[in-house]
């Protein structure tokens, strides 16, 4: 069991949270938004492990050659190839299911979601940049399915913010894999991704401050936005950005000084300045918008 939850990856469920965004900043906190919300979370969660499994069937001689991902439960034959594939149909089917509990629109997102991730796996990973905005749309289709699958037209400020911000943690991961490497006297292109093959450091640092910027500036733009005050009556999301700043730079210490970056997810949860950061946030806001 303990291979199959590795193979499945639930730490990284906490990325399905971006369902919320929609119900959160809509003020449409009743009991059946929110019970759709959650249905729709456990699609994507369905879906996102789906994906997972498919990545490490498709990847699973690359990730044999890997100085860290030789140990995941394909690659190190903890879990067999017919298991895995079984898995993957039986997640497809739950996270369909539960999409259809919802709406045709959370269906379709989801499903696009799978069918991006097909494409994402065969070939366009390999792609420089078009792999971070692929990752990217995975991210926006969840925005997507919290707002538009609930019913929730969506706010183009929350869309923007949540490119920006899924770009910068694309680019930082690519920037994370590069600095592994540079640690290892195995870094070469047969051991890791062939795109970081078309990436450089440079390059990525000014990709990595350009989205962190524009992840800033949108949000601030957002907290001050008339329409944003008249809908929540009132200018205190402002004090909010602060935690958005202090965040993104924290993000950045680790990527640089803690050899972090490869797992969001884990990052969040392993680092109590980022846990502080984020709870600090949601409370901030829920007390802003109630």
């Amino acid at each position: 069991m303990r291979s199959v939850f590795e193979l499945l990856r639930p730490h990284q469920y906490l990325k399905n949270g971006f369902v919320f965004l929609g119900p959160l900043f809509a003020h449409q906190w009743d009991v059946v938004t929110l019970s759709q919300a959650l249905l729709a979370f456990l699609a994507f969660c369905c879906m996102a492990s789906a994906v997972y499994v498919l990545n490490d069937i498709m990847d699973i001689e690359a990730d044999r050659a890997h100085p860290v991902k030789c140990r995941r439960p394909l690659p190190s034959e903890a879990i067999s190839l017919s298991t895995a594939k079984r898995l993957l149909g039986g997640l497809v089917v739950a996270s369909v299911l539960l999409s259809l509990l919802v709406s045709g629109w959370v269906t379709l997102f989801v499903t696009a979601y799978f069918v991006i991730n097909i494409f994402y796996s065969w070939h366009f990973k390999h792609v420089v940049i078009l792999d971070v905005f692929l990752i990217s749309s995975g991210f926006m289709l969840r925005i997507l399915a919290g707002t538009v699958g609930l019913g929730i037209a969506p706010s183009a400020w929350l869309l923007l913010c949540g490119l920006m911000v899924t770009l910068f943690l694309g680019f930082a991961k690519r920037r994370a894999e590069l600095l592994m490497l540079e640690s290892t006297e195995q870094g070469n292109g047969r051991l890791t991704r062939r795109v970081l093959d078309d990436y450089s450091p440079a390059m990525l640092e000014q990709f990595i401050a350009v989205t962190a910027a524009c992840t800033v500036l949108a949000y601030g733009l957002y907290t001050v936005s008339p329409e944003t005050i008249a809908l929540h009556g009132s200018d205190g999301l402002i004090y909010t950005v602060p935690f958005v700043i202090y965040g993104i730079f924290r993000y950045l210490y680790l990527l640089h000084h803690r050899s972090k970056g490869n797992d969001t997810a884990k990052d969040l949860v392993t680092d109590r300045h980022l846990l502080v950061t984020v709870a600090a946030w949601v409370v901030s806001t829920l007390w802003v918008l109630s």
